[in-house]
């Protein structure tokens, strides 16, 4: 494994010129946020010189050396078994786009009307004459009386769905959660699902509302190379082709198959909807480059004094779109706000809790995580949720700042997720001695919980709060910095916003940290049983 001294001489000599000395303290309570530090570290880490700080590049290794760096500085010690960089080993997956969809007399050119993709490892994976299934949302879920795959063998067929979950399609707040995306709703679940049906591809239906965004995003997601883990049988059990059908393109299939698409949409908002066969073969093929390589999560360690295997975690993950080759010259991807801002906190978040723990020792351990990989599908948090490091059930609870408010400081936090944990009695606490409000999401039908590093954690039952700030407070941040070059630091920032956070978060952990509680899931769901299965 790589140490943290054993880095290329270059990464030493740009480490020094961008400041990675102790951190300094300009208020004379060392438990209070010194806003100079966390202007610092998101200097650095937003820098040109780390050049976006994409995976695999250059400009990680800078980035996992000065995040270890500094927690060793404050005397951290690494959480996996000593060490700060915890390996991990990822496969990618670059598919040739030069295919074409053939559906009945239909063809159907990449990128414009389909995109198809997979996480096994194969060069080469083919649909052959694979019947067409329209099966409503495709969601199996029991707790809510529904399921699309009732009384249909879809093994080796090729599954047409809607995305989002019949409850954003209604608006009706009985059906599912209404206007709140539920993981059902989510492309990750509708292949998952899939994949346990036996189907050999799944092509979801793009429209632009329920999805919450454009086809273009769609397109540029799924087009280039991806990243995914690699389990013992080279992925074989997942899903063999993962793929999106623009709405044009879907109504051309269903108007062959003799069937109306609006017409089916509607009758897949009743649990009495049957899936239905189009009657029509689908002939694709996929061919693949594959090659491995290795990134790092960073993490760090405060041991506790009388359960040390009892851990807090706190995360962000440190990873962005590095740097891209136009036309034009290359395009830095900086993601200041996202997620140098995260990163950064965790940073003066562990100073201040090591200042605390020196003071009066924590009961419980506390462990900071920079996953890898977020950007690219949450493969980072992914590898730690396996438990390798650390396993789940010692995991009390997970707080995961993805983008912060580098503005001002406001009368109020956002929640996202309703009903869903414990952990939100712990949020309005700690908001009530700031005189904050808790606000819910302003966009529960975009599913943010279950979008970044936390809901690996969250999949394996360790409940989990998600602090975002990404345009709530700055309106300009998504239209025109968000995933865009221009996400870019600015000394200007107040900070304010960061500042109330990571009270918030210290408040929270601190208080988990030295109590006996294990906070539990409310609504029931495969993240409270698995839960409930591993704390007995």
């Amino acid at each position: 494994m790589t140490s943290i001294i054993s880095t290329t001489t270059a990464s030493l000599l740009a480490l020094s010129l961008l400041g990675c000395s102790s951190p300094q303290i300009e208020n004379s309570d060392p438990t209070a946020v010194q806003l100079d530090n966390v202007h610092q570290h998101i200097k650095v880490l937003a820098s040109d010189e780390f050049g976006g700080r994409g995976p695999l590049t250059a400009g990680e290794t800078l980035t996992i050396n000065y995040l270890a760096q500094q927690y060793k500085a404050l005397g951290l010690i690494g959480a996996d078994a000593g060490r700060f960089l915890q390996p991990v080993t990822m496969a990618k997956l670059t598919p040739d786009q030069n295919m074409t969809l053939n559906i009945g007399e239909l063809k159907f050119k990449s990128g414009r009307d389909f995109t198809v993709r997979t996480q096994q490892l194969k060069s080469k994976v083919s649909l052959n004459n694979s019947e067409l299934i329209f099966v409503g949302y495709g969601i199996n879920a029991p707790e809510y009386q529904w399921n699309d795959y009732a009384d249909i063998d879809v093994k080796g067929k090729t599954l047409v769905m809607l995305v989002n979950d019949p409850g954003f399609s209604t608006q009706n707040d009985q059906l599912f959660t209404g206007n709140a995306m539920t993981y059902y709703g989510r492309w990750t679940y509708k292949y998952e699902e899939a994949a346990r049906q036996g189907a050999a591809a799944v092509l979801i239906v793009h429209e632009t509302v329920p999805a919450a965004y454009p086809w273009s995003v769609v397109e540029s997601s799924n087009t280039g190379s991806k990243y995914t883990l690699i389990d013992d049988d080279n992925n074989s059990s997942q899903l063999p082709m993962m793929g999106w059908l623009h709405i044009d393109a879907t109504e051309q299939v269903f108007k062959a198959a003799g069937l109306n698409y609006r017409q089916l949409k509607q009758q897949a908002l009743s649990p009495d909807f049957k899936a239905q066969s189009l009657k029509l073969m689908a002939n694709v093929t996929l061919n693949n480059e594959i090659t491995h390589a290795k990134s790092h999560n960073v993490l760090a360690q405060l041991t506790g004094s009388e359960f040390p295997d009892e851990y807090i975690i706190i995360s962000a993950h440190w990873d962005h779109f590095g740097t891209k080759q136009t036309a034009t010259g290359p395009k830095i991807y900086n993601g200041a706000i996202d997620n140098a801002t995260g990163s950064a906190a965790t940073v003066e978040i562990a100073r201040i809790l090591s200042q605390l723990h020196q003071i009066k020792p924590f009961k419980r351990s506390i462990v900071f995580a920079n996953f890898t990989a977020e950007e690219t599908g949450l493969i980072g948090s992914q590898l730690f949720a396996e438990g390798g490091v650390i396993a789940t059930n010692k995991m009390v609870a997970l707080l995961n700042i993805d983008g912060m408010n580098a503005l001002d400081g406001v009368d109020y936090i956002l929640q996202y997720g309703k009903g869903l944990s414990e952990m939100e009695n712990y949020l309005a606490q700690a908001a009530a001695k700031q005189q904050r409000m808790v606000k819910m999401d302003p966009r529960p039908q975009n599913g943010l919980f279950f979008r970044s590093d936390h809901f690996s954690l969250a999949k394996q039952g360790v409940p989990s709060l998600l602090f975002m700030s990404l345009g709530d407070t700055d309106p300009e941040y998504i239209t025109h910095r968000y995933h865009k070059e221009a996400d870019d630091y600015s000394p200007l920032w107040s900070l304010g916003g960061v500042k109330q956070d990571i009270e918030l978060i210290v408040d929270i952990a601190t208080k988990l940290a030295n109590n006996n509680d294990w906070p539990k899931w409310l609504a029931d769901s495969d993240f409270k049983k698995r839960r409930q299965q591993d704390r007995r």
